[in-house]
């Protein structure tokens, strides 16, 4: 029940994130204002609250639940979703940098973010979106058993 529980927890947390990132790609834009530069630095919080949960529930699921870590220690597509996982958290540094600088900015003196900030967010978003993707079909082939060592 333990393995039951733990999945279930693991994959609506990743929906939720996955939920959180399309709302950030679909807030940052040229023709943002203040409500959405607010919107985006508390929706951020959320991202970052998932993303430690995510790393919890998964830590638990690796220790406590059916495969058990010698499975995942020995799986390449474990490694490379940890891989992604972990390159998705330093991407995703930038973006939480900008979301609080544009709101405190647009506190102080009402100034939008600068639209070249807007871009190298947008892009970074998306570099997020597609490592994101990578993540996902990384946890797919592991729990069909490919990548066992």
């Amino acid at each position: 029940m333990l393995d039951l529980v733990l999945a279930i927890a693991h994959h609506l947390l990743v929906f939720g994130l996955a939920g959180i990132l399309a709302a950030e790609l679909g807030l940052v834009s040229v023709r943002m204002g203040a409500i959405e530069v607010r919107r985006l630095a508390a929706i951020d919080v959320g991202y970052g609250a998932l993303a430690t949960l995510i790393v919890a529930v998964g830590v638990l699921r690796v220790l406590f639940a059916a495969k058990g870590w010698a499975y995942y220690a020995a799986n390449l597509f474990f490694w490379a979703k940890m891989g992604g996982f972990a390159a998705i958290g330093l991407l995703s540094i930038g973006p939480t940098l900008r979301f609080v600088r544009w709101r405190r900015a647009w506190t102080r003196e009402q100034a939008l973010p600068p639209t070249a900030e807007i871009g190298a967010v947008q892009r970074l978003l998306w570099l997020e979106a597609a490592l994101f993707a990578g993540v996902i079909a990384c946890a797919a082939a592991m729990a069909r058993g490919y990548g066992a060592g």
